[in-house]
């Protein structure tokens, strides 16, 4: 590789890294004088990349999106992360997989032998979720530029005959399902929509203007939603005991609970959940005794939920149980 193809590599791995460049910035950086910029520019003009310049005495360059695809360059952890990508988007739910194969498959080939050997140690099976809906790719591509462009969404969903009419905020993806998150005009509140059960209309209605989104993120709203609350992302129930095992047997199964070592074979924890039931059911999962703390609810969870067991009976061909 000559000196000044390897400054052109160089080059253009800089404009890739931010909006603009100062020429006299890149100049430095290169250890070029600011008329080789100059000319490296145009060199890569004649490749495909489409650099603007602006002019004055802070003047600069900047890479813009062009109308055909030019030769791409990775750094050596751009290329691991987007092969790592590529196998992950094979259990991703956005009817991609072939796709990202092919992709993947094609990235190694003109991967240099370094790196080969790095995304070959990397090589992972990504594990089916029970939760994965495939979505067609034209659907997600159909809601992402609604919500980009603010516009009303008309679509059907699931098997109801009353189209919806939402304002599109955002897609997201969670545990192997797409979601749209939109106000919903009719309803008149927030909503979730899985976007495996959507099926949009051909045209979008007028734009709007955003709204505030509960929470103040995308992000926060969903992880409320999905735990049961409407405000904050919290559990609405949420309690302490004191569990007969040691912290190191309990910690690795709690998710986003609080776990405090007592002693060897004894442990606080502080779990929440959507029911006071389902968060006695959650505790009694872990094999132990239980001491509960705190609040009173969930004592009374613990007594409604053995009155449930109490109730159950065997089935006509299971055996009765030992005396």
């Amino acid at each position: 590789m000559t000196s000044t193809t390897s400054r052109l590599l160089v080059l253009l791995s800089l404009l890739q890294t931010r909006r603009d460049w100062p020429g006299q910035v890149l100049a430095e950086r290169l250890d070029i004088s600011h008329r080789t910029v100059r000319r490296d520019v145009d060199r890569l003009r004649d490749m495909g990349y489409r650099i603007h310049a602006t002019k004055g005495p802070d003047g600069g360059y900047r890479l813009d999106s062009g109308s055909e695809l030019p030769p791409l360059l990775f750094d050596d952890d751009q290329a691991i992360a987007l092969a790592v990508a590529l196998q992950s988007a094979t259990q991703s739910g956005a009817g991609v997989a072939e796709a990202a194969m092919r992709a993947l498959t094609t990235v190694r080939q003109v991967m240099p032998s370094r790196l080969r050997h790095r995304m070959d140690a990397l090589q992972f099976t990504p594990l089916a979720n029970p939760l994965r809906a495939d979505v067609d790719p034209a659907v997600l591509v159909a809601l992402s530029t609604a919500a980009r462009a603010r516009e009303v969404l008309r679509f059907d969903y699931g098997g109801s005959d009353v189209p919806r009419r939402v304002e599109p905020h955002d897609v997201v993806t969670s545990n192997g399902r797409w979601y749209l998150v939109a106000w919903d005009l009719d309803r008149g509140d927030w909503r979730t929509f899985r976007a495996d059960r959507i099926t949009p209309r051909t045209h979008t209605g007028p734009r709007f203007v955003p709204r505030e989104i509960p929470g103040g993120s995308v992000r926060d709203f969903v992880a409320a939603r999905f735990k049961g609350s409407n405000d904050e992302n919290r559990w609405p129930c949420v309690g302490t005991v004191v569990l007969s095992a040691s912290a190191a047997d309990v910690l690795p199964y709690v998710g986003d609970a609080t776990v405090e070592a007592l002693a060897a074979d004894r442990c606080r924890v502080e779990l929440g959940s959507w029911s006071w039931v389902s968060l006695a059911a959650s505790f009694g999962r872990f094999d132990a005794e239980i001491e509960v703390e705190s609040p009173p609810e969930l004592a009374a969870a613990f007594v409604e939920l053995a009155e449930r067991f109490a109730r159950t009976t065997p089935g006509r061909d299971d055996p009765p149980p030992p005396h």
